[in-house]
C-alpha cells in the first residue's frame, strides 16, 4: 500500500552536445540523489565547460516540474545520465601525404527530477 501514489517526474534532455560523454559522466554522477538547489550549487562553482551544459539541462528539468505545480522544495535529481551521441570523423593531415582520424564525439544529456515522498502518509 506504500506505492498508492505514481512517482512524479519530470524529465529534460540536450541532445548532440559537443562535449565527450566521459567528460559530462564525471559531473552527472556528482549530481545524481541530491537536492535540486544542492546541485545547482554543485555545478554553478564547478569550473568544468561541461557544467554549465548540465546545469541547463538540469534548470530545464526544474522549470517542467515548476509548470505542472511541483513543490520545488522537495525536488530531488532522480537520474542523471549521459548517452552517446555520433561522432563526426575528420582528419588531419601528416607528414607524407597520410592522414589521423579525429573523432569528435557528441553526447546525449539526460536529467530528470522527482518529488520526495513526504512521511505524513505513513501510518
Amino acid at each position: 500500500m506504500a506505492k498508492t501514489d505514481a512517482l512524479r517526474q519530470w524529465t529534460a534532455t540536450y541532445r548532440f552536445a559537443r562535449i565527450s560523454p566521459r567528460k559530462v559522466k564525471l559531473l552527472t554522477d556528482l549530481i545524481r540523489g541530491r537536492r535540486c538547489s544542492e546541485a545547482m550549487d554543485q555545478l554553478r562553482f564547478n569550473p568544468k565547460r561541461g557544467a554549465r551544459m548540465v546545469q541547463r539541462v538540469l534548470k530545464s528539468a526544474m522549470v517542467n516540474a515548476d509548470e505542472q505545480e511541483a513543490d520545488m522544495r522537495s525536488l530531488y535529481v532522480r537520474d542523471a545520465r549521459v548517452d552517446g551521441g555520433p561522432t563526426y570523423n575528420r582528419w588531419r593531415p601528416k607528414d607524407r601525404g597520410r592522414a589521423h582520424p579525429i573523432i569528435k564525439r557528441t553526447s546525449h544529456i539526460v536529467v530528470a527530477v522527482a518529488e520526495k515522498k513526504s512521511k505524513e502518509s505513513g501510518a
